[in-house]
């Protein structure tokens, strides 16, 4: 009996925003690497993201391996992208007297969900 050799597609594939994904799930490329990074294996990546298979995750993580330069990058431009993104948000968001704004609204909630009692 002889072994079939064949190739394996790489199942990567970007979506509309430019972000990279795995198979035909929302999981990310980033997030497989960053978990084999931490030192996951593979099965426990598998476990944490079931829609991704055994074999997918395999496959991604020996792309990045044999890509692992341009991964990199591509890894780098995501983050100073996230940074952006983050700066504007934090920009936009007005934080003072927050905490005063959201102590207030706990006082208000536990005020009308406990009665009162009556002294007598």
């Amino acid at each position: 009996m002889t072994l079939a050799l064949e190739q394996i597609a790489v199942p990567l594939r970007k979506d509309a925003d430019g972000v990279v994904r795995v198979g035909a799930t929302r999981v990310t490329l980033d997030t497989i690497v960053r978990a084999y990074q931490d030192g996951a294996m593979p099965e426990q990546i598998a476990q944490q993201y079931p829609a991704v298979t055994l074999a997918e995750i395999y496959a991604t993580i020996a792309y990045y391996l044999s890509h692992a330069t341009a991964v990199r990058a591509y890894l780098d431009e995501r983050e100073k992208l996230a940074a952006k993104v983050r700066t504007k948000i934090e920009a936009n968001q007005d934080m003072s007297g927050i905490r005063d704004r959201l102590m207030a609204r706990r006082n208000k909630e536990r005020a009308s969900t406990c009665p009162r009692r009556e002294l007598q």
